[in-house]
C-alpha cells in the first residue's frame, strides 16, 4: 500500500510541476488586446441578438396573420363551392352518422364495400 500511495504522491507532484511549466509558456495577451476583443465578442452576440429577435417578431406576426388569412380564404371558398346537391347529400349522411348498414338494410342491394347482395330483391321488395 505503501508503494501506490508514493506513486499517486509522485504523478500529483508531477502533475503541478508540467502545468506550471506549461502555463509559462504560454502567451498571454495584453490589456489592450483583452480589452478589444471582448467588446468585438460583445457587439457581435448583441448585433445577432437583435437580428434574431427582429426575425422572431417577423415570423411570429406572418404566422399569426397568415394563418387568419388563410382561414378566413379557406372558408370562404368551401362556402363558394357549395351547391343545393352537396347540401342534400351531406343532410342524407348526417342522418346515418354513428349508424352502421348491414347488408340487409342497404336498400340499394349492396353492402358498405360495394359488393353486390343476394338479398336485395327481398330489401327492394319491403
Amino acid at each position: 500500500m505503501a508503494k501506490k500511495e508514493n506513486s499517486k504522491e509522485k504523478n500529483k507532484n508531477n502533475f503541478l510541476k508540467d502545468l506550471k511549466a506549461e502555463l509559462k509558456k504560454v502567451t498571454w495577451p495584453t490589456l489592450k488586446k483583452l480589452v478589444n476583443n471582448t467588446f468585438a465578442v460583445i457587439s457581435i452576440v448583441i448585433i445577432l441578438a437583435m437580428i434574431v429577435f427582429v426575425l422572431n417578431v417577423c415570423f411570429e406576426n406572418l404566422n399569426k396573420f397568415g394563418i387568419e388569412r388563410l382561414k378566413s380564404l379557406v372558408s370562404s371558398s368551401t362556402q363558394s363551392e357549395e351547391d343545393p346537391n352537396s347540401e342534400n347529400e351531406t343532410e342524407e349522411n348526417d342522418d346515418f352518422e354513428g349508424i352502421k348498414l348491414t347488408p340487409q338494410e342497404n336498400n340499394e342491394g349492396t353492402d358498405l364495400e360495394g359488393q353486390t347482395n343476394d338479398n336485395s330483391e327481398e330489401v327492394t321488395q319491403q
